[in-house]
């Protein structure tokens, strides 16, 4: 699995924008793309003006940050968007969103990313009642994610629901907070992806 060990704030920071890798605190005052709009680093302000290239970088480097991928895995996934039918960014983005940990965050199950791709490593999870460790685990129409049975399994999931109660639902999840089932009922589309990514600039970059 990859493993960012970098500061999140600084990745934000890093990026110009919110990549919401620290759950609800990105919501509040505390957040330091709000505080600091500005890159890390001693020189950062003084930076020389930002190519093309690299323009088409930092997308995709957003990218991969928001769905805490690496490069490696990242090339994976482009290569299967770019088999798949249809636009090839679109694709990319709806395999993304596809994974398990992005379901088990978009349902409100965990507090951050980083949060639910742990409890999905240590065995919380199960989808059509089987356990499933895999945090890159593709989901399909008709899958139904659910936390084990484990009382301190559900006692967690529901805590994050209740911290995540403002939080809204995709159109192609139907979660239901009291039985704490999460039901894919389809695809995702590119309109239900929240993250204000330009992926034509992705396939610029990567088709070359």
């Amino acid at each position: 699995m990859s493993r960012i060990i970098d500061p999140k704030c600084r990745l934000c920071r890093r990026e110009g924008m919110k990549l919401f890798l620290k759950g609800q605190r990105c919501f509040t005052e505390k957040c330091a793309v709000s505080r600091r709009d500005y890159p890390p680093g001693v020189h950062a302000q003084k930076r020389a003006k930002v190519t093309e290239y690299g323009v088409r970088l930092r997308e995709k480097q957003k990218l991969k940050r928001i769905y805490g991928v690496g490069e490696r895995q990242f090339k994976l996934y482009f290569n299967e968007a770019e088999r798949l039918r249809g636009n090839t960014g679109e694709n990319l983005m709806v395999l993304l969103e596809r994974r398990l940990d992005n379901v088990v965050l978009a349902s409100g199950f965990a507090l951050s990313r980083n949060h639910a791709r742990q409890l999905i490593n240590h065995g919380h999870f199960r989808v059509n009642g089987r356990k499933v460790d895999v945090c890159s685990f593709q989901v399909r129409p008709g899958d139904v994610v659910m936390p084990g049975t484990r009382e301190n399994t559900r006692k967690m999931v529901s805590e994050a629901i209740e911290v995540n109660k403002s939080q809204s639902i995709p159109a192609w999840l139907e979660v239901q907070g009291d039985t704490l089932t999460a039901k894919i009922v389809g695809i995702p589309r590119r309109e239900d992806v929240p993250h204000p990514i330009q992926e034509q600039l992705i396939i610029e970059l990567c088709s070359k």
